[in-house]
């Protein structure tokens, strides 16, 4: 009985994917996403609470948004939909976060076979194209399910390790915080991030939202205690057909490369005791 319905989910997807295999399998899924920001706050000594409130509620939305994954049998998008411009003349102070990491909000190219990804990067202005491999998950199978819409999802967990490079990060953060008399973001320790997801074994893809692949069936929600992926809508083989075009705009460079950049730029910034100045301003 042990991890039965694991084994018999398994069973019927590998048949169905086999079946699949002589026949195209394309589909669209949403995601909403949503991070909780309690780990970060916006200070400095001459903020009053309630711009340091207004401020936190903008870098909150920020975060909450919408994705497209088109996929088939091997390969996915996941991106952003396009959408209008929030009309202009608002007032008030302004916020822009800037991404500085290589899985932001551009379109990202997953290919489970080749066992790559692209992805469009937008940083200062200038246009990249980040390519990389897929990380390698170990994903551990849990007896439990649950309904997301229609389907029944199997969970799964994983666990991401710090990296030496946040680990860097927070002390080089720590030791100059006191030194500090800009507005700066404070951010907790980082910690290993333990990923909870949950995949449908009816829909016989391995793809996922964002960096999540590698299970015997879509997944549908993940949760690292900070943010939430749900699939709110999912449409198979529309009738409109879904075509998979692999990102090319950008200049082209490796992971490891669109980072160094990054770094650089960010060093770039810092004043002479390294602190980078946010202007905020109408």
């Amino acid at each position: 009985m042990i991890k039965s319905a694991i084994t018999a989910a398994i069973v019927a997807t590998l048949f169905s994917f086999q079946l699949m295999q002589a026949q195209e399998f394309t589909g669209r899924a949403t995601y909403q996403t949503k991070t909780i920001m309690n780990d970060i706050q916006i200070s400095g000594s001459n903020m009053t609470p309630d711009l340091q409130a207004s401020l936190e509620e903008k870098l909150k939305k920020g975060f909450e948004k919408t994705y497209e994954l088109s996929f088939n049998k091997t390969e996915s998008v996941y991106e952003e939909p396009q959408r209008l411009e929030s009309p202009s003349g608002s007032s008030g102070a302004k916020m822009v976060v800037v991404n500085t990491s290589s899985s932001g909000d551009g379109k990202s190219y997953k290919n489970i076979k080749d066992k790559t990804v692209l992805s469009e990067e937008d940083f200062f202005g200038k246009e990249f194209l980040v390519s990389d491999s897929l990380p390698k998950w170990d994903w551990k199978l849990v007896d439990e399910t649950k309904k997301i819409g229609n389907f029944t999802c199997y969970k799964a967990i994983g666990v991401i390790p710090v990296s030496k490079e946040d680990l860097e990060a927070y002390e080089k953060m720590k030791n100059k915080k006191s030194e500090s008399k800009t507005v700066l973001f404070t951010v907790n320790e980082p910690k290993d991030r333990t990923i909870t997801v949950w995949y449908a074994p009816e829909i016989p893809v391995s793809h996922g939202p964002g960096e999540y692949w590698g299970l015997p069936g879509l997944i549908m929600e993940v949760n690292d205690a900070k943010t939430v992926i749900l699939c709110s809508k999912i449409v198979l083989n529309p009738k409109d057909k879904v075509v998979i075009k692999m990102p090319k705009k950008g200049k082209k460079v490796t992971k490891k490369e669109y980072e160094a950049l990054i770094e650089k730029q960010m060093e770039s910034m810092k004043d002479s005791k390294g602190n980078i100045h946010i202007n905020l301003g109408n």
